[in-house]
C-alpha cells in the first residue's frame, strides 16, 4: 500500500495567494458553520426556555419577623445555606426540548414612602421550601402571600407622573475575591455585647425611612442554585498570586489545545535547565519559599479565596430602583445614599460593589442623551419586574456569607429605624383534639374588675357555685380559708419573688400607604 502525497506537494508548488484562495475555498466554511450552528442553537434555547418560563406561577410572600429580633445575621446565613437545596439536574430533553432551567430567588427590600417590607418572590412549588427556611430561624416569623408592588408603577418611559433611576451593582474586581462581610463589622472594643456588631443594614433602614410621599426605593437580590464547578476559577486565581502553572482539562477543543501548550512550555524549561544547571536549581528552589515571599496583601487575598470557597455560592446580582412622582423626586438623596450603603461593602485589598454605569444604569453622556436614558430606564424595569437573571450583567458567584451580609432582617438593638413592618407574634390555630366545655364561661371570671388576681374574684359569681348561692356565713368561712391560703402564697412570693407581666396597649402605628403590598 502507498500513500500519495502528490496533491499536497502540487499545493504548496503553487504560489502564496494561489494557497490562501484554496484554502478559504475549501475550508473557510468550517468556523463560519460553527457559528452559525452555535447562534441557532442559543436562539433556540432562549426560546424554548422563555416559553417554559411563561408557563410558571409565581408568588410574592411579605416577612415579618418577631418585634425585638435579636438573632445575628448568621441565622439568615444559615437561610441561605438552606436555599442551596433547591439546585436541580435537568436531562438534555428536559434542557433543549422541555426549556427546563434551574428556578431563582429574589429578595428584596421595599420602602414605599417610608413604610418597609422584606420580601421574597419564590415560584409557588417553593412557598412551603421558604416557609421552612425561614421558620427554621425565625420560629415566630409571619409569612403572608401579598400582591405584587411593582404591577402599579409604569414600565415605559419617559412617563407623565413617575421618573425613575436605576442600576445594577457589580464587583469592581474579579468574582474570586469577595467582598467586606458582616464579621468585618463587629467592633470588640464597643463595650457591651449588643453594641459591638455595627449593622451595616442601619444605613438602609434609615434612608427608606426618609421617604416621604410619591417615593419608593426597590431592592433587588436575585439569587440562582449552582454547582460547585466555580470553585475551580476561584483556585486559579489563587493560583495566578502564587504564580503557579494552570493545567489544562480535559474534555474539550481549548483544554485540548491547552494540555498541547503545557506539554511544549514543559519541554522548554526542562530543555532551558538542562542548559542552565545550577541556574535552574536555583530557580526550583525560590519556587519553593514563594508563599513565605507573598506581600501582605496577596496572603490577605489568598485567605480570602479560601474563605469564599469554603461556603455554598449562588449565581447572583443585585439590582436597584428608585422611583418617584416628578414633583418629589430626590436623587442626590436616595440615590447618593444607596451607593453609600454599597460601598460599606468595600475592601481595597479584596472587593466591592459599585453602580454599572457603563450598561445597567439609568444614565449616560454625549449623544442622544434622553432617547438613550428612557431606553436604560425601560430595560431595568422590565428586567426588574420579571425577576431576571438574565437580562443586564450577567450573573457572579456570591457565598452565602455575602448574600448574608447584603440582605439580612436588621438587629433592633443595632437598628431603630421606625416603619419597619413587624410580626406581633406567631399565630396558630388551637389543636382539634382540645377539650371544650360546653358551657360558657362567665365576663366576670374571665376579667375579674379588681386586679388583684387573687382578692378580686368574686366567689359569689364565680366556680360551680354559680347557680347555687350559699349564705353569708359559708362565704365568709371560705374567704378565711382563702386569707390563710394568701398568707402562706405571700410567704412564697417574698421568698421566690416572681416578676410579674403586664400587657403593653397596641402601639399606635401610622398608616401605611394604599399601594403597600398586602393579602
Amino acid at each position: 500500500m502507498t500513500l500519495d502525497l502528490s496533491p499536497i506537494y502540487n499545493f504548496f508548488a503553487l504560489p502564496m495567494n494561489e494557497q490562501v484562495y484554496l484554502f478559504l475555498l475549501y475550508f473557510a466554511w468550517i468556523p463560519v458553520a460553527f457559528v452559525i450552528l452555535y447562534g441557532a442553537k442559543e436562539l433556540w434555547v432562549d426560546y424554548i426556555q422563555g416559553k417554559w418560563a411563561a408557563e410558571q406561577k409565581y408568588i410574592l410572600l411579605a416577612i415579618d419577623i418577631q418585634r425585638g429580633n435579636e438573632q445575628s445575621v448568621k441565622a439568615v446565613e444559615n437561610l441561605f445555606v438552606y436555599f442551596g437545596g433547591a439546585h436541580g439536574t435537568f436531562s438534555l430533553i428536559e434542557k433543549f426540548w422541555v426549556g427546563k432551567h434551574q428556578l431563582g430567588f429574589s429578595f428584596e427590600i421595599v420602602s414605599i414612602e417610608g413604610y418597609t417590607q422584606f420580601l421574597i418572590h419564590t415560584h409557588e412549588a417553593f412557598r412551603n421550601f421558604v416557609e421552612t427556611a425561614i421558620y427554621a430561624q425565625y420560629p415566630d416569623a409571619e409569612i403572608t402571600e401579598v400582591d405584587d408592588y411593582v404591577e402599579d408603577i409604569p414600565t415605559k418611559y419617559p412617563d407623565d407622573e413617575y421618573d425613575i433611576w436605576g442600576a445594577e451593582f457589580i464587583y469592581s474586581d474579579p468574582p474570586a475575591y469577595p467582598i467586606r462581610t458582616y464579621k468585618d463589622f463587629e467592633d470588640t472594643a464597643a463595650g457591651k455585647p449588643e453594641l459591638q456588631f455595627k449593622d451595616p443594614m442601619a444605613s438602609l433602614m434609615d434612608l427608606c425611612s426618609s421617604l416621604g410621599p410619591g417615593e419608593q426605593l426597590w431592592y433587588q437580590m436575585i439569587i440562582v442554585p449552582t454547582d460547585f464547578e466555580w470553585t475551580k476559577e476561584l483556585n486559579k486565581e489563587a493560583g495566578k498570586i502564587l504564580n503557579e502553572k494552570v493545567k489544562a482539562e480535559k474534555g474539550s477543543f481549548s483544554k485540548f489545545f491547552g494540555e498541547i501548550k503545557s506539554w511544549i512550555d514543559e519541554f522548554t524549561e526542562q530543555a532551558f535547565s538542562w542548559s542552565m544547571g545550577s541556574f535552574a536549581e536555583a530557580e526550583t528552589a525560590d519556587d519553593a519559599l514563594k508563599m513565605m515571599n507573598l506581600k501582605p496583601q496577596e496572603k490577605k487575598q489568598i485567605e480570602a479565596i479560601q474563605n469564599k470557597i469554603s461556603k455554598i455560592g449562588f449565581e447572583a446580582k443585585n439590582r436597584m430602583i428608585y422611583v418617584a412622582k416628578k414633583e418629589n423626586m430626590n436623587k442626590p438623596k436616595v440615590v447618593n445614599g444607596f451607593v453609600g450603603y454599597m460601598k460599606q461593602f468595600t475592601d481595597w485589598d479584596l472587593n466591592g460593589l459599585k453602580p454599572d454605569m457603563k450598561k445597567t444604569a439609568t444614565s449616560t453622556s454625549y449623544f442622544f442623551k434622553e432617547a438613550r436614558v428612557n431606553a436604560k430606564k425601560i430595560k431595568i424595569m422590565a428586567a426588574y419586574k420579571k425577576r431576571s437573571d438574565f437580562l443586564g450583567r450577567l450573573t457572579k458567584v456570591f457565598n452565602v456569607e455575602e448574600l448574608a451580609t447584603l440582605w439580612h432582617f436588621p438587629i433592633e438593638s443595632v437598628v431603630k429605624a421606625p416603619l419597619i413592618q413587624k410580626a406581633a407574634g406567631r399565630k396558630a390555630e388551637p389543636p382539634m383534639s382540645l377539650p371544650l366545655s360546653e358551657g360558657a364561661v362567665s365576663e366576670a371570671a374571665l376579667y375579674p374588675e379588681d386586679e388583684d388576681i387573687f382578692g378580686g374574684v368574686d366567689l359569689k359569681e364565680s366556680g360551680a357555685n354559680h347557680e347555687e348561692k350559699e349564705d353569708d356565713n359559708k362565704i365568709k368561712d371560705k374567704r378565711g380559708d382563702l386569707d390563710e391560703i394568701f398568707s402562706i402564697e405571700e410567704d412564697i412570693n417574698k421568698k421566690y419573688p416572681v416578676k410579674k407581666i403586664k400587657i403593653a396597649p397596641a402601639e399606635a402605628k401610622s398608616s401605611p400607604p394604599s399601594n403597600l403590598p398586602f393579602a
